[in-house]
């Protein structure tokens, strides 16, 4: 299920999935540490002596934030029990607290009492097992722990203005769930009373209740709960203590005032971009910050449900995926965010010069299904060649736009010439391309188009940093091999009679070498790191072939990733859709057009596009990875980091190519 409302500050991340239901608490990393498992956290209310969860039917919601911030505005309205609930929802933007202000207006026409539930479902450190949950008299809360993890869950009331609001929740339950067919103390809730168990242990959950008594017809009561996350139990006191001492609402004030002046950090002219465009624009940014590790890990997608899926999550740092997202930050003007992933990635490369896989937030190793060994039982490198040299591309983008000589000169031996010499060398000695490595997809390994696009990529942008740092042999080494590449490129890459370039090609030990004519997205590097021109007669042929083969023929529309796409494939009917549309690939066509526009009328031919991914997002502006070719449902994970960083970066070539169109240059 997508994850519609991430809220974070790069140690804290929750997620709200698209019945508001809480279902993800990440900490201290930022895709690491997942505390519920992704199971449901449940949100209720009882009034008048009926009772319903949030997630129930018979809500009518919208769930989006408020305008340019992080925090949510989700109004629910409930005609049977006259109410209605309007949640603020945040992730302080400097503290692990989590608060959630609750309007409640009572829509009846007398005064009633007013009970609100907020459940957690315990999976501490990943596992449901040895986690205690108890009550606190001292703080009038809710304590789960286990091992450094504490977890202390408070509330606040005021059921009208003329009141002093009260501090602490009014009741409680503890107890087991997952266990003996136990379901847990939600379904103690539903009648409206707790249990007050005062302490449970092993697979536990927790329910706290707030009880807003004699709220008058037809106005509005206020009620506040916090979680705060700490690693013993006088730090979550401390966090408890300054939200009681300065107010839960200046918590929610000072975030909202904080995104809203982080997204807009400097003024902007969008060109003539709709205002809908220059909003998802803003609210991308926001989602990749929530997906940001403080540590300087880029997290490819924080959704625990496509565990279900897979075995394994999309909580990692692919260098790829992180130096794309790096690099549309750049170009928005956050080196403050980008600083540290070129760090993390300085000290993570290998001894010989490369990035593996993917990386867990700590900076170990993340899971991998790519071997060290060929199907001859000979070693190979476990590597997608593209994640080493889209760092070195995207710091050189970084310098350029930024001129930070002071910050890049640490990287430059360290980080620059070790990735440029592994470049330089792991390369084919007749064909001078590199040697082959696993694709950006992850399902093929081979010397593929696209590893080649980013390797030259990575090499100039190595011979650009020599020059900097007056290198000279260095930077001729680099040059030369970046055009070496290029002309290997032309020559075995291109297929004239086909008329596009090849996916990829296969070399067997005896020099014969295998076509992979497949018509894939990932061509679009080609022009997309400056290979080739979009204006070169092979990039024209190649782009007029893909879209013509993968655009998606149903009313949906979009761009499949590849001909005969299989993954989570919706319908078998290629000549329907070869696959199903990615926002990422649409994109990637928007951004060709606008590299290949001479005019500002051919330019404009870029903005459906755009408004292709803006009519497919979720309410709340979130981008998944795919979406069903018949119904635009989202598929796969909700947020997609890269989906959004494409999104910024193809808005930013849209409005800087726009000013240069005008301006005649």
């Amino acid at each position: 299920m997508p994850r519609d409302l991430p809220l974070g500050n790069g140690r804290l991340l929750v997620n709200f999935d698209k019945s508001y239901n809480l279902r993800d608490i990440y900490w201290p990393h930022v895709g690491q540490e997942l505390h519920t498992a992704g199971d449901v956290s449940h949100t209720g209310v009882w009034v008048d002596g009926q009772f319903a969860w949030l997630d129930s039917p018979d809500w009518q919601r919208e769930l989006v934030y408020e305008p340019e911030t992080l925090v949510t505005l989700v109004k629910l309205s409930h005609q049977v029990l006259q109410l209605r609930l309007t949640f603020h929802d945040c992730v302080d933007f400097a503290r692990t607290i989590f608060l959630r202000h609750v309007e409640i207006e009572n829509q009846a026409d007398h005064a009633r009492e007013v009970r609100l539930f907020f459940h957690y479902d315990w999976h501490i450190w990943d596992a449901a097992d040895g986690n205690t949950v108890f009550y606190d008299p001292v703080t009038s809360a809710l304590v789960a722990y286990k091992q450094q993890g504490y977890f202390l869950m408070n509330g606040q009331i005021q059921a009208n203005a003329s009141e002093q609001p009260i501090i602490g929740i009014s009741s409680w339950a503890t107890g087991i769930k997952e266990f003996h067919s136990a379901q847990g103390t939600w379904k103690d809730a539903e009648d409206g009373e707790l249990g007050r168990n005062p302490i449970a242990q092993g697979s536990v959950d927790g329910t706290l209740a707030l009880h807003l008594p004699g709220v008058p017809a037809h106005t509005t009561a206020n009620a506040y709960h916090w979680l705060a996350a700490g690693t013993c139990l006088p730090d979550v006191v401390d966090l408890d203590r300054l939200v009681r001492e300065r107010g839960a609402e200046s918590f929610v004030t000072r975030t909202r005032n904080y995104w809203h002046r982080w997204v807009n950090k400097q003024d902007e002219d969008f060109a003539d971009l709709a205002p809908e465009l220059v909003d998802l624009y803003k609210r991308s940014l926001l989602v990749l910050r929530t997906q940001i590790d403080h540590g300087g890990a880029i997290i490819a997608a924080n959704d625990a449900d496509i565990q279900h899926f897979s075995n394994d999550s999309y909580s990692y740092m692919w260098p790829r995926d992180g130096a794309l997202v790096a690099n549309a930050l750049n170009h928005a003007g956050y080196p403050e965010v980008t600083d540290i992933f070129f760090e993390f990635c300085n000290s993570v490369l290998t001894e010989g010069g490369y990035l593996l896989h993917k990386y867990n937030p700590d900076r170990s190793w993340g899971s991998s299904w790519q071997a060290w060994i060929d199907a001859n039982g000979q070693p190979q490198l476990p590597i997608q060649e593209d994640e080493t040299a889209l760092v070195i591309y995207s710091l050189w983008q970084h310098y350029q736009k930024f001129g930070d000589i002071e910050f890049v000169a640490p990287h430059f031996h360290s980080l620059v010439v070790s990735a440029g010499d592994f470049m330089s060398d792991y390369r084919d000695d007749q064909m001078r391309l590199p040697k082959p490595s696993y694709d950006l997809w992850e399902e093929r390994r081979g010397i593929l188009s696209y590893t080649t696009a980013t390797v030259y990529a990575g090499l100039a942008a190595a011979a650009q940093f020599a020059h900097l740092f007056g290198e000279q042999g260095l930077e001729t080494k680099y040059q030369q091999a970046a055009d070496e590449i290029k002309a290997g490129a032309l020559r075995y890459l291109w297929d004239e009679e086909r008329g596009h370039f090849l996916r990829m090609i296969t070399v067997d030990k005896d020099g014969t070498i295998h076509k992979d004519a497949t018509l894939d997205s990932s061509l679009c590097g080609l022009f997309q790191f400056g290979m080739f021109s979009p204006d070169d007669r092979e990039i024209v042929q190649t782009m007029q072939k893909l879209e013509e083969t993968l655009w998606v023929k149903t009313a949906v529309g979009g761009m499949a990733r590849y001909e005969n796409d299989y993954y989570q494939r919706v319908t078998d009917d290629l000549s329907q859709a070869q696959g199903n549309p990615w926002f990422i690939c649409t994109l990637w066509l928007a951004q060709y057009r606008i590299a290949h526009a001479h005019t500002l009328d051919e330019l404009r031919q870029a903005v459906p596009l755009l408004q292709w991914a803006c009519a497919r997002v979720l309410p709340s502006g979130v981008m998944a990875e795919q979406v069903n070719p018949f119904t635009d449902e989202p598929l796969s994970v909700s947020p997609l980091t890269w989906s959004h960083a494409e999104f910024v970066l193809t808005t930013r070539w849209y409005v800087g190519k726009y000013h240069r169109l005008q301006s005649g240059k």
